[in-house]
């Protein structure tokens, strides 16, 4: 087997050991994709986080559906609906994520974005806290520091505000987690979007139908509201997928550095065109957080020139 590639259950997942082109605009159009999204939910704040999510999920399915077609890879779905165990840590992942998505919107249609902002900053440093945990990973003395920076962060938010910063700790342990079980299944990231979405469409159609039915749906009030809702189905799966793609075409590196994009993008739209204020804890926070990542990443960027 060439050198670079491993197997697991039957997929051949590749390192090619260096950054393809196409990778790195794949990539960065996904965070670009991520870090606008916030605008797009903002105009959709009216609608209730728990709606916002399942008509997320039900607009997603034809979209994942479709690609899968067009890249024949529906049997590795099918093999995975007829094993249990995948299927457990698929009902995992999936209400994870679910919960992610939830407090996410929640959070930018309550004037939060800046702490959905935040947690997305802690995020990379709480995975590696979790690998070390978890997965009994070593951590290098970079990664102590830069756990420790996003640690005395939180801290401060917590003297200043009287209270744990709920909704960044939120994301960041819900997606830290996500991420961390997602590598439990030996599937590929677009066969595991839409076997998740496929396991949310239950639920999530049965609200939709009960809303409806109630009266209290947004779904056909407007024809903007209409349409915005459908229009999650792309604004969900076109990211995710694009960087399922590019996952495979740069390194993991790389993907490291590029990840703040998505988190700075939602910080300035906070601050500049939803009118939120950062205030005295956040100005003492940010930066002990932007210092931990500053110093996880410098290893990151010395193997990139190296290579």
């Amino acid at each position: 087997m060439p050198v670079g590639q491993r197997v697991k259950r039957g997929l051949v997942m590749q390192d090619t050991g260096r950054d393809e082109p196409r990778g790195v605009a794949l990539a960065v159009t996904a965070y670009l994709l991520w870090g606008v999204a916030p605008i797009y939910m903002k105009l959709m704040a009216h609608v209730p986080a728990v709606e916002f999510v399942a008509h997320r999920v039900l607009w997603s399915l034809p979209v994942a559906g479709i690609v899968l077609i067009l890249l024949r890879r529906t049997d590795d779905l099918v093999a995975a609906l007829r094993d249990p165990k995948m299927l457990r840590m698929a009902f995992l992942t999936s209400g994870l994520i679910s919960v992610n998505w939830a407090i996410f919107v929640w959070a930018i249609s309550n004037g939060q974005a800046i702490d959905a902002a935040l947690g997305y900053y802690i995020n990379p440093l709480f995975s590696v806290a979790l690998g070390a945990l978890v997965l009994r990973e070593r951590l290098a003395r970079n990664q102590l520091i830069a756990i420790g920076l996003a640690a005395c962060g939180v801290l401060v938010l917590v003297i200043e505000a009287g209270d744990l910063p709920w909704v960044s700790l939120a994301l960041t342990v819900s997606w830290g987690f996500y991420a961390l079980f997602k590598r439990s299944l030996p599937i590929g990231p677009n066969q595991g979007f839409l076997l998740e979405v496929l396991i949310l469409c239950p639920p999530a159609l049965a609200y939709v139908l009960w809303l409806g039915v109630s009266g209290q749906g947004t779904f056909g009030m407007s024809g903007l509201d209409t349409l915005l809702l459908i229009g999650l189905g792309p604004v969900t799966a076109a990211p995710l997928m694009i960087y399922a793609n590019a996952a495979k075409l740069v390194r993991l590196s790389t993907i490291g550095i590029l990840q703040y994009i998505a988190p700075s993008m939602i910080l300035l739209t906070a601050v500049f065109l939803f009118g939120e204020e950062i205030g005295r804890g956040r100005m003492i926070a940010f930066p002990l957080i932007w210092a931990g990542l500053v110093v996880y990443t410098l290893p990151m960027l010395r193997q990139v020139r190296r290579s």
